[in-house]
């Protein structure tokens, strides 16, 4: 009798599982988009669309290995601009967007899966202006360049302060080298690579005033079984070291 019922409980279990996996309709898929973000996410050739394979980066390796995990269909696209891919994610169901910081005002927009990676929000200033700050506070008498819908744009915003946002984040950099900005608002490690890419080096760092979180942000509709094997997945994944110093030491 208590082999029967092991039997009968055993494939309770089974069932329930693959039921659970059947909730997803028939050829679902995902649509998947992301930006020029590098290290985490960007074009093989640098450029401002690119699909699939000729998309590069820490973060873009991460989520297709726990979607092939999760078992879950997807197609690929990076666009620009941020702005744009943000609002479709926002709107439009079997939508997700990565990398991105899950902020306080971000949280309820969306669904989340994560985190994926991590980065330090810092200033920084031409080489030889010699600013020395130790808050925020003391930044705002600067004319300061950022991002437009960027998660740091966001948090100065958020603080009180006014950036002049671009559409490409490199663009900081010319504008902090010609005088245009005093300070250049952006994320570490991300800024290395776009100085290295433009021949640019002595920036300073004045200023490291948060470290925050990569996720992928799914539209609110998405099904939580999807939300679920995903992060069932990605947990697996991190324990192997995904996302971690060890398996990307250009992140450290």
């Amino acid at each position: 009798m208590r082999k029967l019922l092991r039997a009968t409980l055993l494939f309770g279990l089974v069932l329930a599982a693959a039921t659970a996996h059947a909730e997803l309709p028939e050829n679902y898929q995902v649509i998947l988009q992301t930006e020029n973000f590098p290290p985490f996410n960007m074009a093989q050739d640098d450029k401002n669309f690119a699909r699939d394979e000729n998309i590069q980066g820490i973060s873009a390796t991460t989520v297709r290995e726990m979607f092939k995990r999760a078992g879950i269909a997807y197609n690929l696209t990076l666009r620009f601009p941020w702005d744009r891919i943000y609002r479709q994610t926002l709107e439009e169901p079997n939508h997700g967007l990565f990398s991105t910081t899950l902020t306080a005002e971000r949280k309820p927009l969306f669904k989340w899966v994560g985190p994926i990676a991590q980065y330090e929000s810092v200033l920084l200033a031409a080489p030889g202006k010699e600013i020395q700050l130790s808050s925020l506070e003391q930044a705002k008498t600067y004319k300061i360049g950022a991002y437009k819908s960027g998660a740091v744009s966001q948090l100065l915003e958020s603080q009180g302060l006014a950036p002049a946002n671009t559409l490409r984040d490199q663009e900081n950099i010319r504008k902090l080298l010609s005088g245009t900005i005093d300070l250049w608002a952006t994320s570490n490690p991300v800024w290395r690579y776009y100085a290295k890419q433009e021949g640019v080096s002595g920036l300073e760092t004045v200023l490291s005033f948060d470290s925050a979180q990569l996720y992928l942000a799914l539209n609110k509709d998405t099904p939580d079984e999807v939300i679920e094997r995903l992060q069932r997945a990605l947990d697996q994944m991190k324990s192997e070291g995904y996302g971690s110093c060890s398996k990307n030491p250009e992140l450290c």
